[in-house]
C-alpha cells in the first residue's frame, strides 16, 4: 500500500512540475475586417500562445469545400501578419463565404470572411507581368495593349479598334506613359485610376493604332 501511495505521489509531483508538457498552444486568426471586395487583399494575423518551432499550416476554402493547397507559414513571433500578395479577382474567387483553417502544433482554429462584389474595377494580376515586360523593353507596346484589351471588360475601357497580329505592330505608346504604368504596377494608383488614364489617352489619340 505504501508503494502505491509513493508512486501516486511521484506522478502528482511530476504533474505539478510539468503541467503543460503535453498541452497544445492556444491559437487564433485575427482579421481586421470580415468582408472583402474584389481588388482588396486578404490580410490576417496568426496569434499563438507559444513558439514551438513548428510551421503553421493554412488552408483557405469556400463554403462548398473547395480549397487551396496547404500553405506553410513560419511562426517566429507570437503574432505573425500574413498578407496576400495578390488581390481577390472575380475570375478566380466567386462571391460568398470563405474559411481560413489553421493548424499549429496540434491546435486547430477556423476564421471566416465574406467576399462581395462592390463594383470595383479589377485588372487581373498577370496583366501587370506583361506591363513589366513592356516597361523593361522586353515586350512591345502592342502586346501590352492587347493584354489590356483582353483582360479589361469592354464596359470599363473602350477601344475604338480591334488589336490583332497585324495592328499590334502599329500601336504607338509614348514612352512617358511608362511612368503611369510603373505607378500602377507599384500599387501607387488603383486599377480604376490606371484604366481612366488609359481611356483618356485612347480617346485623345495619344495612344495610336
Amino acid at each position: 500500500m505504501k508503494t502505491v501511495f509513493l508512486i501516486l505521489m511521484i506522478f502528482a509531483t511530476l504533474f505539478v512540475i510539468f503541467p503543460n508538457a503535453s498541452a497544445v498552444p492556444s491559437i487564433q486568426i485575427l482579421l481586421d475586417q470580415t468582408t472583402f471586395s474584389y481588388g482588396e487583399k486578404l490580410i490576417y494575423t496568426i496569434e499563438v500562445s507559444e513558439i514551438t518551432g513548428d510551421l503553421a499550416i493554412i488552408h483557405i476554402r469556400d463554403d462548398v469545400g473547395k480549397g487551396s493547397s496547404a500553405i506553410p507559414i513560419e511562426i517566429s513571433n507570437l503574432k505573425t501578419e500574413v498578407p496576400s500578395p495578390f488581390p481577390f479577382e472575380k475570375q478566380i474567387f466567386p462571391e460568398g463565404k470563405y474559411f481560413i483553417d489553421l493548424q499549429y502544433s496540434g491546435a486547430e482554429y477556423t476564421a471566416e470572411f465574406n467576399l462581395v462584389d462592390s463594383g470595383n474595377i479589377v485588372i487581373p494580376y498577370y496583366t501587370k507581368e506583361i506591363a513589366i515586360g513592356w516597361i523593361n523593353n522586353e515586350l512591345s507596346g502592342g502586346i501590352f495593349m492587347d493584354a489590356i484589351q483582353k483582360t479589361v471588360e469592354t464596359d470599363i475601357i473602350n477601344f475604338p479598334y480591334l488589336i490583332d497580329k497585324e495592328s499590334m505592330n502599329k500601336i504607338f505608346i509614348p514612352e512617358w506613359i511608362k511612368i503611369i504604368t510603373i505607378w500602377w504596377v507599384d500599387e501607387k494608383i488603383s486599377d480604376e485610376t490606371f484604366v481612366n488614364a488609359f481611356q483618356y489617352l485612347i480617346d485623345n489619340k495619344i495612344i495610336l493604332a
